[in-house]
């Protein structure tokens, strides 16, 4: 019978998780940069097609660009920025939560749980941040979503 070791099971588990954050990170930037580019292709063979239909090219909108001010990360919306750290607050607070949870639950020692503050504080900190820097407007501390 096959006994698992907990200390290798964990020692296995720390190094895993990194390794697959950072092929996923990877596989969604490529999986990302795939259907930009086939939006743009799509794009220009509609173009192309209403050109030669004979519908003026002034008349038509202006193709999609494959970077520069349309990514996201390269917005400058005010509420681009709060959502993203909006978003990563919220995870990472989870994060905390359940480490803490999951150390508490877990372990032998008295304060191993603390641990989870870290991430949980980190998450805090990005939700106050989130907070900071959403558009304030006129209707009660939410910009209009016209504007």
């Amino acid at each position: 019978m096959f006994h698992f070791d907990n200390d290798l099971v964990f020692g296995f588990m720390v190094f895993a998780i990194p390794i697959i954050a950072i092929a996923g990170g990877i596989t969604a930037g490529i999986v990302r940069t795939l259907g930009q580019q086939r939006l743009a292709e799509l794009a220009a063979r509609e173009r192309l097609a209403a050109i030669e239909r004979g519908i003026d090219p002034s008349k038509l909108p202006p193709p999609p660009s494959l970077g520069g001010a349309s990514t996201f990360m390269a917005s400058n919306d005010p509420r681009h920025r709060a959502q993203g750290l909006m978003i990563g607050g919220l995870v990472t607070l989870a994060v905390g939560i359940g480490l803490s949870v999951l150390i508490w639950t877990n372990s032998e020692e008295s304060h191993g749980w603390a641990v989870g503050l870290i991430p949980g504080l980190v998450g805090v900190a990005l939700l106050l941040s989130a907070w900071i820097v959403w558009p304030k407007g006129s209707n009660g501390g939410v910009a209009a979503p016209g504007k």
